[in-house]
């Protein structure tokens, strides 16, 4: 993912703040392990899963995902986490 599409994608969820959350918790999760130690130091996607992903929904391997499926899944994140079942005191990370 470039800068190009980093800007884009900035763009589309600054105009969408009820994803704001919803975009940093998928953020975290989608993290490559360690992160932090390798640029370009964001919390994006282990490369080999990125291009699983594109090639399985674009069939191209290399090619970013449209601004737009991103939005639209972000979307469908908020509403599934919002069906998730919460007892008292858990939080939103089905993993808890």
């Amino acid at each position: 993912m470039n800068l190009c599409w980093m800007t884009r994608m900035s763009l589309a969820l600054s105009l969408r703040p009820s994803l704001w959350l919803t975009a940093c918790r998928q953020a975290h999760r989608l993290a490559g392990r360690g992160w932090w130690r390798r640029p370009p130091f964001l919390p994006v996607p282990a490369p080999a899963y990125a291009r699983f992903r594109a090639l399985t929904q674009y069939g191209e391997p290399g090619r970013p995902p449209d601004v737009a499926d991103v939005v639209t899944w972000l979307v469908w994140a908020r509403d599934m986490e919002r069906t998730w079942p919460r007892a008292p005191g858990e939080g939103l990370d089905p993993n808890h």
